[in-house]
């Protein structure tokens, strides 16, 4: 590495604390040159990383010493604007011009770009080549060192000089989706200490950086939060169609699952690029067109912006970090065309989040998530000041968007609650959990208009990334989310998708889980399984209305005890089914036909249901579904149309309960039809493939079902006309 500044006079300037000190460097400035070449870090020795790390951790010090001696010394100001270096070997200019600012900084942005080098090194060269541990070490070195001064990179990188000399800084900034003109937009807004900025990514002409272009900004002095009862004036948000975001997910696990293909067999690479931009634009429309939680601000001048969420996480987040700075002492202003103009121009350099958090920016070998059923108990909670009614919901990630997936019961009157609550969560390519801590509110003024829903107080929230070396062992994991003073204790386990298409037979025939729909239903000389027909029956009776109903997990230990009362056959079964949360019951319908032997629409006509919903034809597949439920022994005919007749009357309160026909789709659809453990090992190679080849066609097989007309056992048995099973 060629320097023909030596990197002590580096620091020696670094060190210059006076404006004083400026006339004493004034000279050595106007002759300053230096060849920018590869990134320091990487090529500088582990022994000189400490030497390096010196120059980073006194960054904030040469900055401000540089300033001080532009303020008091004009020569040096305007040496320092336009300084000389020598420009790259095959540059047409020999020399060309940056300020002392960018200089100074450019060492300490390519700290993240020898990492990246490295990372990329070692990603494409083949594990038993001599040089790939050596490699292995270099970017664990580097890594350790990113990591070691990252924290004290973030806020010197992110301030800003305003014009009037004051010191603005970047607190955060991410993708969020606006509806403006009655139409989603994806924005990147960024939160500033003084100032809240909402900018679109202009696209890049040939040759040219990319740009924001400011679309809105609200000084954070005039910046308010309506309350619920404020937003029914405001207008209401409707959700997406639910069957075109499945449209969306099916078609970009298609499209995963033929990038994988193309790179297994080796395809062109522009083929593969094709198949990631056509993954990217349904990624984008399903990011844009999910979230449905509002998040409205106001100026004090009268004009109002309205975001949508995926979660109240991040509604919470944005909310919070508005709040602290609105503490500090601000004052109203108004930027300049000039102000403006700078401020936007400093996102590009200053943003934190650089990509739209779609699976087709990341890299090749990133993790893909996980796929399978994370089982968590969560045990309890310390650090509240006073008591309350307090509950947890439990969030995981699913296609670049969070989903609710468990709910704690409501620990009453209390600063430490001990729910000891055990959920079982489907994972679908997820890679992170989310714990949040409620306090319940029984106030039915304080309902929000956009939702109908009563608002509960979140008294913290927290989040851990499913690390799969931590996750995938037999043994429970126990840990501990800090949040806002507050700690939840919880543990956790993992297990993989393949691992739960495993399927136990009971070694009891006296019992119902685990043991064929045929020999339960002549046991009880019934056409439904009691157990199913008590479940719907209580579901019905007190459930339908219940926001996420069989969505939202029950606690593991009240199914449990559910499924030992139900193999029993216990007198108490109503009794205990009348005082049992409702989450449980559904848990255990849910759980029933997941342990049966055989899913439900059984192993053997698997193959013909998924060649018959991919038909095209629509009275082909009519002919051929209608067949296949011809096909099925009665007692699982009949078991079905009972099912599918009492998941459309949930539908029916899908205002109230959120969950259509879709929603209920994807719960049931992976439960009732499954593929057996030997062909999916035929067919798949891995728990993502599973997702990306059958889960989305079983969730469209029920699909067509509960969108079908009313379906009679009598008339399908009457019906004559034959179809072949194979499609």
């Amino acid at each position: 590495m060629d320097w023909t500044l030596p990197f002590s006079h580096w620091r020696r300037f670094s060190c210059l604390d006076t404006p004083r000190a400026s006339s004493r460097v004034c000279s050595q400035l106007s002759s300053l040159s230096l060849k920018l070449s590869a990134p320091l870090p990487a090529f500088i020795s582990a022994s000189q990383l400490g030497v390096y790390k010196a120059f980073v951790d006194n960054y904030k010090v040469a900055l401000e010493t540089a300033e001080k001696c532009s303020q008091s010394n004009n020569q040096f100001q305007k040496i320092s604007e336009e300084l000389k270096v020598k420009g790259p070997k095959d540059s047409k200019d020999s020399h060309t011009s940056v300020t002392m600012e960018a200089l100074l900084y450019k060492p300490i942005d390519r700290v993240t770009r020898s990492t990246l080098v490295l990372h990329d090194l070692l990603k494409h060269t083949p594990v038993d080549h001599p040089d790939y541990p050596l490699l292995q070490d270099a970017l664990r070195i580097s890594q350790n060192f990113l990591s070691s001064i990252n924290e004290d990179i973030d806020p010197r990188r992110t301030a800003v000089t305003t014009p009037k000399g004051e010191t603005r800084q970047l607190v955060k900034d991410g993708f969020l989706v606006e509806v403006s003109e009655s139409s989603r937009k994806l924005r990147h807004v960024f939160l500033f200490t003084d100032v809240l900025l909402c900018a679109k990514l202009k696209k890049a002409s040939a040759g040219k950086h990319q740009q924001y272009d400011c679309k809105w900004y609200i000084p954070l002095a005039d910046l308010v939060f309506p309350s619920p009862e404020e937003s029914e004036a405001s207008p209401q948000v409707h959700p997406f169609p639910d069957h075109e975001l499945e449209d969306m997910k099916m078609k970009i696990s298609a499209l995963k699952s033929e990038i994988q293909k193309e790179k297994a067999n080796k395809g062109q690479s522009r083929a593969i690029e094709r198949l990631k931009k056509k993954m990217f634009e349904n990624e984008f429309l399903l990011l844009l067109n999910s979230p449905t939680i509002p998040f409205r601000i106001h100026n004090r001048n009268g004009k109002s912006y309205l975001f949508l969420l995926s979660s109240d996480y991040e509604r919470s987040e944005w909310r919070e970090a508005i709040q602290k700075l609105q503490k500090k002492d601000l004052q109203a202003f108004v930027l300049s065309s000039v102000e403006l103009q700078v401020l936007t121009g400093s996102c590009f350099k200053l943003r934190t989040v650089h990509n739209i958090p779609v699976t087709s920016n990341k890299d090749d070998d990133e993790s893909p998530g996980l796929y399978g059923f994370l089982h968590v108990i969560v045990h309890s909670a310390k650090g509240f000041k006073q008591s309350a009614n307090l509950y947890c919901t439990l969030e995981v990630d699913s296609f670049g968007y969070f989903v609710s997936k468990a709910k704690t019961r409501v620990f009453r009157d209390t600063a430490e609650p001990k729910w000891d609550e055990e959920f079982e969560i489907e994972l679908e390519g997820s890679q992170s959990l989310r714990i949040l801590c409620y306090e319940k509110c029984y106030d039915k003024t304080k309902v929000n208009k956009d939702n109908n829903e009563i608002v509960d107080k979140i008294m913290g929230k927290g989040q851990i990334q499913l690390d799969p070396q931590t996750v995938e062992t037999k043994n429970w994991h126990t840990d501990v989310i800090e949040m806002n003073g507050i700690k939840v204790e919880f543990s956790m386990k993992f297990t993989s998708r393949d691992m739960s298409l495993k399927r136990t037979p009971s070694k009891k025939q006296t019992g119902v889980f685990g043991v064929k729909i045929s020999v339960v239903t002549k046991r009880e000389r019934s056409k439904v399984p009691y157990i199913v027909r008590q479940c719907v029956e209580e579901v019905e009776k007190r459930g339908i209305e219940e926001v996420g109903i069989y969505r939202i997990s029950g606690v593991a230990t009240d199914i449990q005890a559910l499924k030992a009362v139900f193999d029993a056959n216990n007198k108490d079964i109503l009794l205990m089914l009348s005082d049992m949360d409702i989450n449980a019951i559904a848990g255990t319908l849910k759980l029933y036909f997941r342990e049966l032997p055989e899913p439900l629409l059984t192993d053997r006509l698997y193959p013909a249901f998924m060649e018959g919903i991919a038909l095209s034809d629509p009275a082909a597949k009519e002919n051929c579904m209608m067949h296949l439920l011809r096909s099925l022994p009665d007692p699982n005919l009949i078991t079905f149309l009972f099912l599918l007749e009492h998941l459309k009357r949930v539908a029916e309160k899908e205002p109230i309960n959120k969950m259509s026909l879709h929603n209920l789709a994807t719960v049931f659809g992976p439960t009732l039809l499954r593929p057996s453990e030997v062909e999916s090992k035929a067919h798949v190679t891995s728990a993502a493939d599973i997702w990306s080849h059958d889960v989305m066609a079983q969730v469209q097989v029920l699909l067509y079902y509960l969108q079908h007309p009313p379906i009679s056992f009598a008339e399908l048995k009457r019906n004559t006309l034959y179809f072949s099973t194979d499609v």
